[in-house]
């Protein structure tokens, strides 16, 4: 067995409670430093930086090793897969190829239209308020997860081939979290060699269904099953998809989701996704399928995934000196479904959080450092989950009012609205004229829709 030790804790506080055939990109940036303050009252460290153990190698984790590598922390992240193609729609917003300084090389497609198709099959083309510089960007998350890890490493990450296994929690003030794993390092062939890692900080951003969370008891959260085929298809129905994603919604897609088409670099990925339904979800994926049948005709499934995607955060999200970020902390939101932004997002405000807490890795930290990345991003980010939760509750619950969802993404105000909030992940400012406007025209279709429910249950009797 190996471990990574480091000298006792001193003067420790006790806590307050692409190419699209090749994925690999070459880094050529220089390394840059990050600088910021910390309390006056922090314990330093004698003669080592704060040392800190990503788990999970995905946007979150990869996010936060960059930042943490920066900040001068003595960084770790353990990754099992370091080829894994989780199984998710790959949509990312503009905002974050500018924010997170990402290439255009690992962007496969920049959507400029999007197709809303209603249980009726009507179709609504969104997009049409998109300046010419903007697009939501299509990546492999093999691509982009393989990307970030690498440039954390490129910053002086430490990055190991490792499933963790669980974790001992320290029993005094001064000691340090021991994380064990299985270290997959290609001398001990497949079955790996169990080591340990002794750590002041962890950051559990390994999934929906994170091993660091139970470890901390976290508690449980609704998840829904997504389930996505990638489908090779005829050059000339590709170029149908050039620059186009589809979304399908229905009970026969899914009764509270909605089903996707989405362009790859040379495939597209069909999937969909259920809550309430999940033995089901192959039935919704089939229907998902029949749905976009004529425009994938011809089309070879190439990869099948399944993964499960979390519904609303943990009830806890941070324990001692333990943080969850990403998926493990349930950052996914409804009605869209949307994670990967929010995972990198939070990857790095918790890290920042303890760069700050530990002026640049030279003092310890405690939960009260870890609490300020909760308290930034409650106050950021609450009301847009909030918001969407009521959406999907109002217009996923039935086929009528999935027509009048669809019926309202034709206006124009809406598609600005929606977009210039998702693109760039600020509430958009409205005008008030045109806010009237959509109040009632939302009131009128969910009017129609009711009396079309109605009318649909008479017939049914």
């Amino acid at each position: 067995m190996s471990s990574i030790a480091f000298k006792p804790f001193t003067e420790l506080r006790r806590s307050s409670a692409v190419p699209c055939t090749n994925p690999t990109t070459t880094l050529s940036k220089p390394v840059v430093k990050f600088h910021v303050s910390a309390a006056r009252t922090s314990p330093k460290l004698s003669n080592r930086n704060l040392r800190v153990a990503i788990i999970g190698g995905g946007p979150a984790g990869g996010s936060a090793a960059e930042t943490l590598a920066k900040g001068g922390i003595e960084t770790f992240l353990i990754e099992r897969k370091l080829d894994n193609c989780k199984p998710c729609g790959g949509a990312i917003p503009l905002c974050m190829v500018g924010e997170f300084d990402l290439p255009l090389d690992i962007v496969d497609r920049r959507v400029t239209k999007m197709k809303m198709i209603s249980p009726s099959n009507i179709a609504v083309d969104i997009g049409q308020t998109l300046k010419p510089h903007e697009y939501i960007g299509m990546v492999r998350r093999e691509v982009l997860d393989a990307y970030m890890r690498e440039r954390a490493k490129e910053n002086g990450a430490n990055i190991i081939n490792g499933l963790f296994l669980k974790m001992d929690m320290p029993k005094s003030w001064d000691e340090p979290y021991v994380l064990h794993y299985t270290e997959y390092d290609g001398k001990m062939g497949a079955t790996g060699s169990k080591s340990t890692l002794e750590v002041d900080a962890v950051i559990g951003a390994d999934g929906a269904n994170s091993r660091v969370a139970k470890a901390i008891n976290a508690g449980d959260y609704e998840y829904a099953i997504a389930f996505q085929e990638r489908i090779k298809i005829p050059d000339d129905k590709m170029v149908y998809y050039e620059n186009l994603a589809e979304m399908y919604v229905g009970d026969d897609v899914s009764p509270d989701f909605y089903g996707w088409v989405f362009p790859k670099c040379d495939h597209v990925a069909v999937g969909t996704g259920t809550v309430t339904h999940k033995s089901d979800i192959k039935k919704f994926q089939l229907a998902t399928r029949n749905r976009a049948k004529d425009k994938i005709l011809g089309g070879k499934i190439i990869r099948v995934e399944a993964h499960p995607i979390p519904e609303h955060p943990r009830p806890r999200r941070l324990s001692g000196r333990v943080a969850l970020v990403g998926d493990a902390a349930g950052y996914v939101t409804k009605c869209s479904g949307e994670g990967i932004y929010f995972a990198a997002k939070s990857g790095r405000m918790c890290a920042e959080a303890i760069v700050e807490g530990s002026q640049n890795g030279k003092k310890m930290v405690d939960e009260g450092d870890l609490r300020k990345y909760l308290e930034k991003w409650d106050k950021k980010y609450w009301p847009t989950y909030k918001v969407l939760d009521v959406l999907q509750k109002v217009f996923y619950r039935s086929n009528p009012a999935r027509e009048a969802f669809v019926e309202m993404c034709a206006d124009e105000y809406v598609q600005k609205m929606t977009f210039d909030s998702y693109l760039y992940k600020t509430v958009a400012p409205g005008n008030p004229l045109e806010d009237l406007k959509l109040a009632v025209n939302t009131i009128g279709s969910l009017v129609r829709a009711n009396a079309l429910r109605k009318e649909i249950e008479r017939l049914n009797v």
